[in-house]
């Protein structure tokens, strides 16, 4: 069996590993969290997708890959096959998806919950092995079928915590705990994963082996997660200015005038009226009313001479 290691630069490859679980999985509570609030399907069904792409897609694919360049084998090349690496990517965001689908409608019950766990842990563990079988060396890659059978219980409870997380934690604090604990559990179920592991090297170890380097999937890594989370962004901020202006019922409203129009007799009686003991603004007076002209007097008769 040839040497393996996890962690050729040292701690730097765990560590930003975690963090970007940590950050993926903070990502997707807080649109579980805008999800629970939505008031129609629809509106519940973007920030669930919006979740499975935070979580599956950062939290889980990318945190894998990130740690995945810390894999050497000294004695053999290392190469990834682009086409496997991108399809781990999508059952990651499926797996996560339909989860988050089954525990985000409904009443919230414990065995919803994990079923939904269940399914998305299965997911979960065929990302992280369909990305292993991208990996290609110089030489057979063997599996301990013990380790195998762990990394599969914990990528299931791990997956069943996080959608209970997703559907119960509310406020800042839980939700930066309970990334912490899901940014615990993704990369537990990694490293279980990867101890699993161990490579037997061919008779006449080969210099070219199909596929592209390691230090090359930083490129297509780094467009995927921009362009996931630009999108991500792009759609949380979509739907956030939809709500504000439906304010979350599907329906649009233009503010106080469209519903409830004010004709210009009532603008006009309303900026006549004003509160009692209070001085009437200067731009609008009151018309003052006319006085009526007053009688004019009577004259005077001459009187007349009575004989006596």
């Amino acid at each position: 069996m040839a040497e393996v290691h996890h962690f050729t630069y040292g701690a730097f490859n765990p560590v930003a590993a975690y963090l970007v679980a940590v950050l993926g999985s903070f990502l997707g509570l807080l649109a579980t969290g805008r999800a629970r609030s939505a008031r129609s399907r629809g509106r519940r069904n973007r920030w669930l997708i919006i979740a499975a792409f935070a979580i599956g897609g950062a939290a889980i694919w990318l945190m894998h890959f990130t740690a995945m360049l810390g894999f050497d084998v000294p004695q053999s090349p290392v190469r990834y096959n682009p086409v496997l690496t991108m399809i781990s990517l999508g059952l990651a965001v499926v797996a996560v998806g339909l989860g988050l689908m089954v525990v985000g409608h409904g009443r919230r019950s414990i065995l919803k919950t994990m079923i939904a766990g269940f399914l998305t842990g299965a997911g979960v563990l065929a990302m992280h092995y369909t990305g292993m079988i991208g990996l290609h060396v110089s030489g057979k890659i063997h599996f301990d079928p013990t380790l195998v059978a762990a990394s599969g219980v914990i990528a299931v409870a791990a997956s069943t915590a996080a959608l209970w997380f997703a559907v119960s934690v509310k406020g800042w604090r839980p939700m930066i705990g309970a990334a912490s604990l899901m940014g615990l559990a993704v990369c537990g179920m990694h490293y279980t994963g990867m101890a699993a592991m161990s490579v037997e090297l061919s008779t006449t170890v080969s210099t070219s082996v199909s596929g592209i380097r390691p230090l090359l999937m930083i490129v297509p890594i780094t467009l995927v997660s921009a362009a996931t989370i630009l999108g991500v962004a792009l759609s949380a901020l979509q739907a956030m200015t939809e709500e504000e202006f439906t304010e979350g019922d599907g329906k649009p409203h233009r503010g106080m005038h469209a519903e409830n129009p004010w004709s210009l007799k009532q603008a006009s009686m309303s900026a006549v009226r004003r509160a009692p003991g209070s001085r009437p603004s200067p731009g609008v007076r009151p018309s003052p009313r006319p006085v009526p002209p007053r009688p004019k007097p009577l004259a005077e008769e001459p009187l007349l001479d009575v004989p006596s």
